[in-house]
């Protein structure tokens, strides 16, 4: 009966101290190559030619307009696939062998709305989580859920929606929204 009842008062210290053993990880990877769309700028490097070298911003259309070749189609490219298509039109009848780079200037922005302090539109770096996202906001409000998201992302022609967690990885163009809690 002794060892029971110490036993019964040991059982739950000893399983408070597991629970604080390690801290909790979170996959937070982006999801494969960053695909270009409106509202990106790009730098476009061709070396030798510092009249070429420049930031160009992917229009409506999801096109870059370059002098010598016209547009160019950037949505849903990545910088090296953009590259490559600027080296080839370049490489039709305009210079002899073109070395093109082409990186990401700015990424377009994300959008965050309902109960934080500052909604809006706001500059995207690469890697931001939700959390992130909520703090360059100004923060929750203080009738915040602060458990999850609601999160609107473009997937091709539609529109996603679903509930994340506040580690969720957002990308640019995505819309976060802090839905108020109730009591």
């Amino acid at each position: 009966m002794r060892i029971a009842r110490w036993f019964v008062v040991l059982l739950p210290l000893f399983l408070a101290a597991c629970a604080h053993g390690r801290p909790a990880t979170y996959l937070v990877e982006q999801p494969g190559p960053y695909g270009l769309d409106s509202g990106d700028a790009v730098r476009v490097t061709v070396f030798g030619e510092p009249d070429l070298t420049n930031t160009y911003r992917v229009d409506d259309s999801g096109a870059i307009a370059m002098p010598l070749i016209g547009t160019v189609p950037a949505r849903g490219s990545t910088t090296g696939m953009l590259a490559s298509r600027i080296t080839g039109a370049l490489a039709n009848g305009f210079m002899r062998s073109p070395n093109v780079a082409v990186e990401v200037a700015e990424y377009r922005p994300y959008f965050i709305q309902g109960a934080v302090r500052n909604s809006g539109q706001f500059s995207y770096s690469y890697g931001m989580s939700v959390r992130a996202a909520i703090s360059a906001a100004g923060g929750h409000t203080e009738t915040a859920n602060r458990n999850n998201a609601i999160l609107y992302r473009r997937q091709g022609a539609e529109m996603v929606k679903g509930t994340v967690g506040l580690d969720f990885p957002i990308l640019p163009g995505d819309t976060v929204v802090i839905s108020e809690r109730w009591l």
